[in-house]
Formats: structure tokens, sequence, C-alpha cells
């Protein structure tokens, strides 16, 4: 895991402890979203893909009832365009 739920909270800055099952499933949907645009199933855990996962966890939380999703694809892949492989 590339963010633990204790560092996603504290970049979130959330005290309390209500909604740690919904941070954890928007820590792995956003793993494997972040997995998904770089094309790779084991990358590396460096600080852009670190920062690409905070920031969709931190969207998606955040936008939890009005997300634009085609904006988050379009930053993530932003973020993420060095490192993606031509292919699987």
């Amino acid at each position: 895991m590339a963010v633990t739920l204790e560092e996603m909270k504290n970049y979130l800055r959330i005290d309390q402890d209500e909604d740690d099952s919904l941070i954890e499933n928007l820590i792995s949907g956003s793993e494997k979203l972040c997995k998904d645009i770089l094309r790779e199933d084991d990358p590396d855990e460096d600080s852009i893909f670190r920062t690409a996962v905070l920031y969709a966890v931190a969207y998606l939380y955040e936008h939890r009832e009005e997300a634009n999703h085609t904006e988050l694809m379009r930053t993530l892949r932003d973020l993420l365009s060095t490192g993606r492989k031509a292919v699987f």
C-alpha cells in the first residue's frame, strides 16, 4: 500500500475514526486507478505515485457528492504521464 490510513487522515486533517472504512476504500480504489493509468501492476511507490494517490483520495473524499471523474482522470494522467508505459 503506497499510502497508509494514518498518512491519509493526516493529509486530510481528519482526527475522528468515523470515515476510516471509507478512506481505506478510497485508498484502495485510488491506487488501482493510478496503477491503471501507469499501466503497471506493481509501480514503484515513488513520490509521484504517492502524490497521485493522495490527490485522488482527497479529491474523492472532498467531492463525494459531486465528483467530476473526467477532471480527476485528466489530472491523474497529467501527474503520472512521465511514468506511464506504452502498453501493459
